[in-house]
């Protein structure tokens, strides 16, 4: 791997994991401002809304300047979320808060990804893939733990107990303490940024009027839609973030119900799924070539099938063990999905706007499956029947994929175009 792809792994794996840190905090502010239950998923609600309202933007802001400068200029942006959260004296307020942080993470994407085809050949994108999700699900183990412990009464009282001399820092909570550490790790992020190189890549965009960037994603929009091989793999990939997203507030709510536990508890839960994608997209990368990546849908069916078995747990060893699969199953077909997406969209695009139309897509369905949870929450649905649901819908939708996939290559082989060359 080209030595920019290392600091690329640390920028990304420290911005990570103050994200998944803060969604922690986030909600035992909530719970501290004595929100409603509803609003627990609208905290992740509001993350991802300006994925989808500036979706015809951040592509072209993206490809507008070297990679490493856009997320640095991003990282900037979530630590003034955090500073907004960190005053946070309501429910709405701290919504608010958080979807500023939101905005640096959806100016953030599109060039973390999009710099992986400026800097790497396309045969290696599924394993710099693999790299790049297995330490960002390691984020996320390492981000829940540490968001869960952060909230720790104990780890709490640790915090509060320094003094700085002639410093008044104004800190007298776990929620601030944890939320200025947070902080800290965006800083670090942002470092790695400066760092990141320049890929010599032209940056100059056509034009910079809005409706026709507007226009121009709506554009790139369809063409992934149309392609043969992004179709599928952008509806993979968009079922799967949506899915995920969901399934992170439902493993919270699953760990109080099931397992009686508390939310810095039920958050290290949340760790063990991260594991098991950690585990299977190392296994992916290792062993699924690019041109075999349409092979692993079959394994989204299966763990739609293996998330309704959660209604059967009790046991916390058989809940860590499913969990894992769960996970790991998550793991090894998204990300080899995700490549194949990655690889049509630079052939047919530039890498930001293939980027932003991906994140146009799955975070509409974060939204959209973030809402129906948060209303069957508000209408007090049993979360059994809730996992049961959800569960037969994954199965079913990757069922449907897979048959289009079928129909597509009965029609015409597409699968020739993986590996190809962009024609400049």
């Amino acid at each position: 791997m080209e030595r920019g792809f290392y600091t690329i792994m640390a920028a990304q794996f420290f911005s990570s994991l103050a994200d998944n840190a803060l969604l922690v905090v986030a909600i035992a502010l909530l719970i501290d401002l004595h929100a409603p239950a509803y609003l627990t998923p609208m905290l992740k609600f509001v993350f991802v809304l300006f994925y989808v309202i500036l979706a015809p933007f951040v592509g072209a802001f993206a490809d507008s300047m070297p990679k490493g400068r856009v997320m640095f200029i991003s990282n900037t942006i979530k630590i003034t979320g955090c500073g907004l959260l960190f005053i946070a004296m309501h429910q709405y307020f701290a919504l608010a808060a958080y979807a500023v942080v939101g905005l640096g993470a959806a100016a953030y994407s599109p060039a973390k990804y999009g710099i992986l085809t400026e800097l790497l050949p396309s045969e290696k994108l599924v394993i710099a893939n693999g790299w790049i999700e297995g330490l960002t699900v390691a984020s996320i183990v390492l981000g829940t733990v540490m968001g869960g412990v952060l909230i720790t009464p104990a780890v709490a009282d640790v915090l509060l107990g320094f003094d700085f001399p002639w410093v008044d820092t104004g800190i007298d909570s776990a929620l601030e303490s944890g939320i200025l550490i947070i902080a800290v790790i965006y800083a670090i992020a942002a470092l790695f940024n400066l760092y990141i190189p320049n890929t010599g890549v032209d940056h100059r965009i056509p034009k910079k009027n809005p409706f026709y960037l507007i226009h121009e994603f709506s554009h790139c929009v369809k063409l992934l839609w149309t392609d043969k091989l992004g179709q599928i793999s952008l509806a993979v990939t968009t079922l799967f973030w949506g899915a995920g997203a969901t399934l992170q507030f439902i493993v919270l709510k699953w760990a109080e119900v099931a397992m009686n536990y508390p939310l810095n508890q039920a958050a290290q839960l949340q760790g063990v799924v991260a594991v098991g994608i950690a585990v299977g997209a190392v296994m992916a990368a290792r062993w699924i070539s690019l041109r075999q990546s349409v092979k692993v849908i079959p394994l989204g069916i299966a763990m739609g099938i293996v998330v309704m078995a959660m209604i059967l747990v009790k046991d916390l060893w058989i809940a860590i063990t499913l969990l894992m699969l769960i996970g790991g199953l998550a793991g090894f077909f998204v990300v080899p999905m995700n490549a194949l997406l990655q690889h049509r969209g630079h052939i047919l695009m530039g890498a930001g706007h293939s980027i932003a139309v991906q994140n146009f897509n799955e975070n509409l369905s974060i939204l959209t499956m973030l809402l129906l949870y948060a209303l069957l929450i508000w209408f007090e649905v049993h979360i059994y029947i809730v996992i049961a649901a959800f569960g037969l819908f994954v199965s079913l939708t990757m069922a449907l994929i897979r048959k289009w996939h079928l129909l597509n290559q009965s029609k015409e082989d597409s699968l020739h175009l993986i590996g190809a060359k962009k024609i400049h």
